[in-house]
């Protein structure tokens, strides 16, 4: 569906993505994660067209999508950008009915029926129908971006595109907004997510892309690719990747950075983490 070909992108001059190759597939999840600065976010600038391309190709479904529209665009592609501060309290079933202003023959007065159909059934799938008649800007930072992520499904489009959707919430808003995409893709829609953090991709991504430098540097399975060595290689940092065994019997992988006070060698620093998840009913590996 999506194609990357040989794309360089970045500001001015300046290369930031140098000559990445990949593709996602219809209902594929894929994650691209990296340390900061690794050309995460002006890969998906660049896929989406907000950045020109110094040289390479974007295909959506085989063709080229430097010669469409914004308006064609916007009907491919559906944005989820960090973080998003509203100009205006609107109430949530404005916000998702905004989605469907790509499918609009003109202005908002043209607003038919099926886009009110559309973006209910948007919000009923993302279960905050609850919450229609709220002024988005009441809503927790959770609440919010699931907010966005019903518009973005409004825009009916071929694939989501997410730049560290959870990166200003908190810790159960993020699992909040993390477990709704994954039934979203569970359900079939196609996603590129990047993110910064391991675990999330753990729990999301059919597919995992590594980057480092601008490149992609790995890319497969999440049990392959987020792995101890690959992970302190990115983080620069120790870490310890584990399968840890929960309490009703599921085996969870997880990413731990090795934080201490001293330096120690990285083989101190697994042990550690071994003995810490056997306590826990864990398997380090």
């Amino acid at each position: 569906m999506l194609q990357i070909e040989n794309m360089v992108t970045g500001y001015g001059k300046k290369q930031v993505v140098n000559g990445i190759d990949f593709e996602v597939k219809p209902g594929e999840f894929v994650c691209i994660i990296g340390a900061n600065g690794c050309g995460k976010t002006t890969a998906l600038k660049g896929i989406l067209g907000f950045l020109p391309l110094t040289s390479g190709a974007v295909r959506m479904n085989g063709n080229d999508t430097s010669r469409l529209s914004n308006k064609q665009r916007a009907r491919l592609f559906a944005y989820i950008p960090q973080l998003h501060i509203p100009p205006f309290p609107f109430k949530v079933a404005d916000v998702v009915l905004l989605g469907r202003t790509p499918h609009l023959t003109s202005t908002v007065a043209d607003v038919t029926k099926r886009d009110k159909v559309v973006a209910y059934e948007a919000m009923k799938q993302l279960s905050i129908l609850h919450l229609a008649e709220r002024e988005y800007t009441e809503l927790s930072g959770g609440q919010q971006q699931l907010v966005l992520i019903a518009r973005a499904l409004a825009q009916e489009p071929d694939l989501l595109v997410m730049d560290e959707p959870t990166a200003s919430l908190d810790f159960g808003n993020q699992q909040l907004v993390l477990t709704r995409l994954h039934v979203l893709s569970r359900a079939g829609m196609a996603v590129l997510m990047v993110t910064h953090d391991p675990d999330h991709a753990l729990f999301c991504a059919d597919r995992v892309i590594v980057m480092d430098g601008g490149r992609i540097i790995l890319e497969g399975s999440p049990s392959d690719t987020i792995t101890s060595e690959i992970m302190q290689r990115i983080y620069s940092t120790n870490v310890c990747v584990a399968n840890v065994q929960l309490d009703d019997g599921q085996t969870r992988r997880t990413c731990i950075p090795l934080m201490t006070t001293r330096e120690a060698p990285a083989t101190e620093y697994a042990q550690t983490a071994s003995a810490v998840l056997l306590g826990m009913k864990g398997n380090p590996s």
